[in-house]
């Protein structure tokens, strides 16, 4: 049982190990560039990175990542949220660049996170020789579970830019509503006064022909 219990401890501790990820939410200003590295020591591993534009103009950036080499691996513009893996096959920097070159005047609140995948060490989980069965059992459960963690902050992280975008549109119309509706209140003003212009303008008329 003592054996069991400390498998059981082990394996949950490496399994929190499996995923080394951070993530940071930033402004990302007009016609400014940031940058974030993550550093590979190891050769195949599985990078996943997501991010997403929560306010902000058209809510779209230009990213791209580039290898340790220089190569670029992945260049888009105008997106608005990203969500891939990649297998980093070298070592050294990653790096990770977001770009709000096309805007002018509006800034950028972007949501991202970068995650490392180690399948060897994934494979090199230890085992209780005697209890094979039981820590296969634990590690299908946890790898199970950790699967649907994944699934429901991808599901918030989904629904909070969604709310955000949708917050933004109706802000955005009810500012057009409130402004078009001073400009027809003065357009209605103008064109009640042009209509007296005129009236008195053709009584004046009027009276002068009476003389």
């Amino acid at each position: 049982m003592m054996k069991l219990g400390v498998s059981v401890f082990l394996t949950i501790i490496s399994l929190c190990h499996l995923a080394l990820g951070s993530q940071v939410t930033f402004v990302l200003g007009a016609q400014d560039r940031e940058c974030y590295y993550v550093f590979n020591n190891k050769p195949g591993t599985n990078i996943g990175y997501y991010f997403a534009v929560q306010s902000g103009g058209s809510f779209d950036v230009d990213y791209q990542i580039k290898a340790p080499n220089g190569k670029i691996i992945v260049k888009e513009n105008k997106q608005r949220q990203g969500d891939w893996v990649f297998n980093a096959d070298q070592n050294g920097e990653y790096e990770f660049c977001f770009s709000n070159g096309m805007s002018t005047f509006a800034e950028k609140v972007v949501d991202f996170e970068i995650k490392l995948e180690d399948d060897d060490f994934r494979a090199a989980l230890p085992n209780a020789p005697s209890q094979q069965v039981a820590t296969d059992e634990i590690h299908r459960t946890i790898n199970s579970l950790e699967e649907k963690l994944q699934t429901l902050t991808r599901d918030y992280q989904y629904y909070k830019t969604r709310n955000n975008r949708n917050q933004s549109t109706v802000k955005s119309t009810e500012s057009r509503i409130f402004y078009f509706s001073i400009f027809d209140v003065l357009l209605m003003c103008g064109m009640a006064g042009f209509q007296v212009a005129v009236v008195q303008l053709f009584f004046k008329g009027s009276r002068k022909q009476l003389v």
